[in-house]
Formats: C-alpha cells, structure tokens, sequence
C-alpha cells in the first residue's frame, strides 16, 4: 500500500531549499537557511546530490561552481572533501543528509527530492537512493521524498515502502530541461504516478493548469507546487495547489 503524505504538509508552506536569504549569509540548503526554516515554523524541502563515495549530500546542483565558487561535478569528489568545501556566504560546508536530519529533528516537515542521476531520467539509479534510506533509519519526524526521475521514486519505493514518495513535476520543455524530446513528451503527462506507487506531486507553478493535474487532484492526491517566489502568485497557486514551495518572501502561515 502507497503511504500517504502526512497532512502536515498540506499546512506550513515549505520553503525552497531551506529558507536562505544570501544578504543575511543564508545560502540554499545551508545550515543557516535550515535554522532559519525551523525557527519561522516552515516545511523544508532540500536536495540532494552523491559524491564520489555515494554519501548523499544536501546541495542542489551537479556542478559546484555557483554554491561554492570551486568547480567541477559534486560527484567527483568524496563526501568528506564536500563537507570541507565552504559554502559561498557560510562559514561551513556541504552538508551532508546526516547532517541536516540531525539539526531538523522532526521539529518541521522535510521534503527531499533525489536529483537525477541518470542523466536521461533513466534506470542508472541507486546508490544516493541507498545512502538516504540508510540516514534516514530511525528518524523520527514528518518526511517525504521525490524525484523527477520516476525510476528514482520506484527504487526509494523498493527500498523504503513505508515512506510517503511523490513525483516533481513540470511542462517538460527540451531546452529547459536539457532533455531529449522523447523523454519529455514521456514525462510530461505523468503516465508513472501509479506505477511507481506515487501518493503526491510537486508540480511546476506556472503549469498547474494542466489537465492531468486536474485529474490528479479528482482522484484526491495532494498537489504541491514549485516555485512561487510571490505572495501575488502564491494567492494564484493556491486555487489549484494544496501547497506551496516558496522563495525570496515570507509565505504567510494559514490561519
């Protein structure tokens, strides 16, 4: 049986890779901004990323350049040499999922999305899959994980049938993407959801009005959505979503 999302992520609005804020030296998915969250009562969603050893970091992109200035791919370096690369505006490093599991605590809603590591939204997945299951053994606190890569979802399905997965979704455009067009012609009606034992979606913002999300939310699967980065089109948003994933301003909390 397909998890639920627990409710309390239908509640808080969730901020964006931790609530950062680069003038107060809060870079995305830092210790900082992850502080910050927890502090104003926020869901989290963070990313996460594998080094070389397979450690699952919490970093967003594949290349290091713009989040720590020192290039080349996260993948080609271990997870200790990430955890002593500084994070441009911090004083520390990469963390790792250990690392944030630990400050969060269960005190707020973390939502994790698996970047692709295929490179094509194909099978090659696993091992950032394995070391999330592991870190996250034991911890007691509201968590759900998604991917675009729907192969991703079904192996986090396979290893950890107890924890809520949703699929991130969006208008699937070749050169936004940087896909082929097959793959995105594929993906972008979201033909998975059932087969990889989805109970949610994250849905591109500017395309929630989508048929198939439409027909989605009929069958009462929540819709979350990314990004709103104003309160103008968070109000637009919320006539489709459930939720927001939020940046650049204060969602308000409901109520």
């Amino acid at each position: 049986m397909t998890p639920p999302l627990p409710s309390v992520f239908l509640q808080a609005p969730i901020a964006h890779r931790a609530l950062h804020d680069l003038s107060e030296n809060r870079p995305e998915n830092s210790r900082a901004a992850i502080r910050a969250a927890v502090e104003a009562g926020y869901g989290i969603e963070i990313d996460l990323q594998r080094t070389s050893d397979s450690r699952a970091m919490v970093f967003h992109d594949y290349d290091m350049t713009r989040l720590t200035g020192q290039p080349g791919p996260i993948q080609q370096v271990t997870a200790t040499q990430a955890q002593a690369t500084q994070l441009l505006h911090a004083d520390d490093g990469i963390p790792t999922l250990d690392d944030v599991l630990a400050q969060v605590d269960g005190k707020v809603p973390l939502l994790i999305e698996f970047k692709d590591q295929d490179g094509a939204m194909g099978s090659n997945v696993g091992s950032l899959e394995a070391d999330a299951v592991r870190a996250l053994q034991g911890y007691d606190g509201p968590v759900a994980l998604m991917s675009f890569n729907p192969n991703s979802v079904a192996e986090l399905a396979r290893l950890a049938p107890h924890l809520p997965r949703g699929l991130v979704t969006c208008s699937y455009q070749p050169k936004v993407e940087l896909l082929p067009q097959k793959v995105c012609d594929h993906l972008r009606d979201i033909p998975d959801f059932d087969r990889v034992g989805a109970s949610f979606i994250s849905h591109e913002v500017a395309d929630l009005s989508r048929p198939r999300v439409a027909e989605l939310k009929a069958r009462g699967v929540p819709v979350l959505c990314w990004t709103v980065r104003s309160a103008e089109q968070e109000a637009q948003a919320r006539r489709v979503a459930d939720n927001v994933t939020f940046e650049g301003y204060l969602a308000p909390h409901p109520g």
